[in-house]
């Protein structure tokens, strides 16, 4: 590791090692603190493993943050993994080579998505990130970033990006990439494929005949909990290290990448790194891994985050430290989340469940509830209304989910249990704020809020506001800890 000796852990900088770095495969579009300690690591063990060019060019769509974090220590980042009694290990991740911010630059970022050399373009982009519509999963068309990208020949989404560079690519006579979405979506390689296509017959439909011809669009299942790296922990980190990382990334020890095993053919053997060696599970079908993680991890995470941050928990290992919130958690799992799904094949539910519940009590993964309980309206329809409407259509009962779905209602009504006022972050929080504020009693705030297409279609707010109505007065009534102790 190259540091400047002498020099105090607060003016040291992170420097490459002597090595040679590989020639860039990857771009990837949405470079957060997720996909640096997840994707970006399983790819620099891939190369590690069995070799490649599999270098990966970050792109920012939005802000220069991360560019300007990573640019003055050569893109070079710590992973910092974090036990739970308390231990923590550091790994510097070298595989990211550059970092482009498209505002600033749109047309090299289509330069290099278009150059041959990149195989993969892999995302990261949030579920807002797709432009589409959360309760029916097909590109919104209104959306302002697709408006401006049919109107201008530079695009401002991702899937404009994706399909701009597509387009230069099959002009130019090059294979297309393979599009590796890496976002908690189910089927989530369908749902960018059919946004990029739907794109695409916009500009030319010939275009999307050759992108569906020709095209890969694999689904993953990821998993690794990744909490924001706070200034904090900048500071702590720079003492223990030895030298300061202003683009530190924190993790726990476990990763889990589920990969559909369908990669553009032109490229033969070299169209994608060695995953498999670097311990991700390449199938044919991702399906079954998704639904378990999007129902077991992602739907507690988001019933816990509204519920727990209403009573007043900061974090997830917080949350479930009360024993109040234990129970319930377990009790989505057993009663409510694993009887709606088949699970993937030799997968032992129960056991599965209890090792979230620990990777949960974590205490040194500081997951806010309030970082998770951002953009809940994209986030709902898959992670538990989904779960709802297979547990109801199967005869079953949700009264857990249900004041889930209460707890986020009265979350983006913007006020807490004390009065205090909630920074709600969401797409839609003007208009989910309006809706809550425009109304007077609970079954009046439930029944705005149900309707909102682009979470719940009109079939499922019929079924859902009754008992949405009871979970939500319930909390009105005696607050969140006690309707979370008194549901059953």
């Amino acid at each position: 590791m190259s540091t400047e000796a002498g020099l105090p852990a607060d003016e040291r900088r992170l420097g490459r090692c002597g090595k040679a770095s590989p020639g860039p495969g990857i771009v990837h579009l949405g470079l957060g603190a997720f996909f640096r300690a997840f994707g970006a690591v399983y790819t620099e063990d891939a190369v590690r493993a069995s070799g490649g060019d599999w270098g990966i060019i970050g792109v920012s769509l939005q802000s220069p943050a991360t560019r300007d974090k990573l640019a003055p220590q050569n893109f070079v980042y710590t992973v910092v993994t974090q036990d739970a009694d308390g231990g923590e290990s550091f790994r510097k991740v070298e595989i990211v080579q550059d970092v482009l911010v498209a505002p600033e630059n749109p047309e090299a970022v289509l330069a290099w998505m278009s150059n041959p050399a990149i195989r993969i373009v892999t995302l990261t982009v949030t579920e807002k990130g797709y432009c589409h519509d959360p309760a029916t999963g097909m590109l919104n068309l209104d959306h302002p970033d697709i408006v401006d990208d049919l109107q201008n020949a530079l695009p401002r989404s991702a899937p404009g990006f994706l399909v701009r560079a597509l387009q230069q690519r099959r002009d130019a006579g090059y294979p297309p990439f393979t599009v590796l979405t890496c976002d908690n979506l189910p089927e989530n390689g369908k749902l960018v494929r059919r946004a990029v296509l739907d794109l695409a017959r916009k500009f030319d439909p010939s275009l999307a005949e050759w992108i569906a011809a020709e095209g890969r669009f694999p689904s993953t299942m990821v998993d690794r909990i990744t909490p924001a790296t706070k200034p904090a922990d900048i500071e702590r980190l720079a003492q223990k290290m030895g030298y300061r990382d202003e683009a530190t990334v924190l993790c726990e020890p476990f990763r889990q990448w589920v990969v559909e095993d369908d990669f553009v053919a032109a490229y033969g053997a070299g169209a994608r790194p060695d995953l498999a060696a670097a311990g991700a599970e390449m199938v044919a079908d991702v399906t079954p891994y998704e639904n378990m993680k999007l129902r077991m991890l992602n739907g507690t995470h988001s019933s816990l985050a509204y519920l727990g941050y209403l009573a007043g928990h900061e974090t997830i290992a917080d949350t479930v430290a009360d024993p109040v919130f234990a129970a319930y958690v377990k009790r989505l799992w057993r009663d409510e989340i694993m009887p709606s799904f088949t699970p993937p094949e030799g997968v032992d539910l129960a056991g599965y469940a209890e090792a979230l519940f620990v990777r949960y009590s974590n205490p040194s993964i500081r997951h806010r509830t309030w970082q998770i309980a951002m953009d809940g309206s994209q986030k709902l329809p898959q992670r538990i209304l989904g779960t709802i409407a297979d547990n109801l259509a199967a005869g079953g009962e949700c009264p857990g989910l249900m004041l889930a779905v209460a707890g986020w209602m009265r979350y983006v009504g913007g006020i807490d249990e004390k009065g205090q006022p909630i920074e709600v972050k969401d797409p839609l929080s003007k208009q989910l704020r309006a809706l809550s504020d425009a109304a007077d009693t609970p079954e009046q705030k439930v029944a705005a809020l149900l309707t909102v297409r682009e979470i719940f279609s009109a079939s499922l707010a019929g079924i859902l506001a009754a008992p949405v109505s009871q979970a939500y007065r319930l909390l009105s009534e005696i607050g969140a800890r006690s309707a979370v102790e008194e549901t059953r």
